[in-house]
């Protein structure tokens, strides 16, 4: 039986202990079970090759929503230099869970985490186990998002250095069997440099590290008026926003807390790589047109791309793709001119 793991988080030096890069879990009871089904991915231990399958996984990148991730896969999928089998197609591996969508690409597992913290939690618990059954060594994970943006301007990307709740601290806490149980939130503070180096100086827009704000709701708890209750004023609201701003929070999202603390209590090295829509300091409704909007998200996805294009190539794997230069420079017009040849087809 493996060793098994106490409930306190992993120090540095703990990690460094497991010097095959393997991820570790922390519930002895796996140990006792003759398969485990991960239910909402619609795989199993028992069921699936899971090291097959997804044991050469290096990067596992999450995202809102399924078409956000089915797009990222095929743009990854251009930026890695990946070659699909003749007549064949990305296959959305979780389809039949009708809950989460999953693509692989490679070494690139994309996966849709849903909208805020209970979705996000399930998705992180099998996951985590996922790469375990499938002994991958040293995956890294990334969340990229979009987020409200505090102080900054709509389609900046923001790289969260730390994760703190609604109340500023930098814990994700959650009820069990009846007892509040704290577990730090914490972000690989090398991995923020490293991504947050590939950020190009020519391109359209700003790229900041800072704190990002977790929230359990879109409405009230981010501080809106627009929801259908309030009992805040906006004097209030102000007040809040640059409490927040001083404290040096730079966004607020639904997910952060607990993507940092359960990838940390897992020692598994994660980054959160968001886009703001808004600043918050100006409004509460995002009101940008549909194409800005779809061009913003493009953004943090190119940013996320040259880091595995960067480690994929560090380790001897990434093959010499057609064009040159890396990643897209600017995605607004990498789509402008995908549109135009589209119209002459």
């Amino acid at each position: 039986m493996s060793r098994r793991l106490n409930e306190r988080s992993l120090s540095d030096e703990e990690i460094d202990e497991y010097d095959d890069g393997s991820v570790k879990l922390r519930n002895p009871h796996l140990e006792l079970m003759d398969q485990d089904i991960l239910y909402h991915l619609a795989l199993g231990s028992g069921s699936h090759d899971l090291p097959e399958m997804f044991g050469d996984v290096k990067f596992v990148c999450m995202g809102g929503t399924p078409k956000r991730m089915e797009t990222f896969a095929h743009f990854i999928m251009d930026e890695i230099g990946y070659k699909l089998p003749a007549g064949t197609q990305l296959q959305d591996i979780s389809q039949f869970s009708y809950r989460y969508s999953m693509y692989k690409v490679g070494p690139v597992l994309c996966v849709s985490h849903g909208m805020g913290v209970p979705s996000l939690g399930i998705l992180l618990h099998e996951i985590i186990k996922l790469m375990y059954h499938a002994k991958c060594k040293d995956p890294v994970f990334i969340r990229i998002g979009t987020c409200g943006g505090i102080g900054i301007d709509g389609g900046t990307v923001v790289i969260s250095d730390d994760a703190v709740d609604g109340l500023l601290r930098s814990v994700y806490e959650v009820p069990v069997l009846g007892v509040n149980k704290q577990r730090p939130a914490v972000l690989d503070k090398r991995l923020v440099r490293e991504i947050k180096s590939l950020a190009d100086p020519e391109d359209p827009y700003d790229t900041i590290v800072g704190k990002t704000m977790c929230c359990n709701d879109f409405y009230e708890g981010q501080g809106r008026l627009d929801g259908a209750f309030c009992d805040f004023t906006e004097a209030e609201k102000m007040e809040f926003l640059q409490r927040i701003c001083d404290f040096g929070v730079v966004n607020i999202e639904m997910e952060c807390t607990i993507f940092a603390a359960l990838t940390h209590h897992a020692g598994i090295k994660a980054a959160i790589v968001c886009v703001a829509l808004l600043d918050r300091l100006k409004g509460d409704q995002v009101s940008s047109p549909k194409e800005v909007m779809n061009e913003w998200q493009l953004r943090p996805q190119a940013l996320v791309a040259r880091f595995i294009r960067k480690r994929m190539a560090q380790a001897g794997q990434l093959k010499p793709l057609l064009h040159a230069g890396g990643s897209i420079k600017s995605p607004r017009r990498f789509k402008l001119v995908q549109q135009e040849s589209e119209a002459h087809e």
